[in-house]
Formats: C-alpha cells, structure tokens, sequence
C-alpha cells in the first residue's frame, strides 16, 4: 500500500448463523490467562447432581411409595457442565466489557422499578 491508498468510506458487516450454533444458558464462567496471554472462558450451567440410584417401596397392594434418592453423602452436590470454551484476546476482551457495560446500562434504565430485573443475586459466580 503506498501514499495513494484511499480507505473505505465504511465497511458493513453482514451477519449468518452457522448451522451448528447453538443457544444455551450460562450460570456462570471459569477460566484464566493461559499461557498464549489470552483470556479463556469456560462458560457452564448448573445443576443438582443426579444421584446415582433411587428406590420406591412397594405396598402390600401393589402401590408404590415415594421415590427416595440414594443419600449416601451427606453433602449437596451441583454439577457444572462447559458448554463452551471461549478463547479471546486482549483487545477482543476490552470490546467485550464496553459491548456488555452498554447493554447492561439499557437493561438498568429499562428496568427501574421491575422487580424481574435484579431477582437473584447480581453477582453471579465468575471465578
């Protein structure tokens, strides 16, 4: 490109869903800086774990009672699943932040006074 190069005067972006994208919702990231320096994010849902077996007793009639977990352990297991894993630079980061602060703004102006706005707790687990 020399002196005489001229510039687009703008440039429009079109944008296609690929056949394998797929929607999903995310309770919470966990991830770091790798060794590349970019930021990864391990974006996962959450569940109760699913007990490995369960037993219903049945009645003398036929019956059967309510279905009861087995409760070996006594604490509380929540599964976290990746669905995605999001590796992104810097710069890519940097125009996440802004891009999510401005929609976070609208969502903030639109919702004074909703009480569906700030339900569970803003902070949400990022790690």
């Amino acid at each position: 490109m020399g002196q005489d190069y001229k510039y687009p005067d703008k440039i429009r972006y079109k944008y296609k869903l690929s056949n394998d994208c797929n929607t999903f919702l995310a309770h919470g990231v966990w991830g770091g800086i790798n060794a590349h320096g970019e930021i990864e994010l391990n974006l996962y849902t959450e569940s109760d774990e699913l007990p490995t077996e369960s037993e219903q007793m049945v009645h003398p009639d036929g019956s059967v009672g309510p279905e009861i977990p087995d409760l070996e352990e006594e604490t509380r297991a929540v599964e976290r699943v990746i669905r995605t894993k999001v590796i992104i630079s810097y710069h890519t980061a940097r125009a996440l932040t802004e891009w999510l602060e401005d929609k976070m703004q609208i969502l903030e102006q639109e919702g004074e006074g909703s009480p569906y706005l700030f339900d569970d707790d803003s902070s949400g687990p990022a790690q």
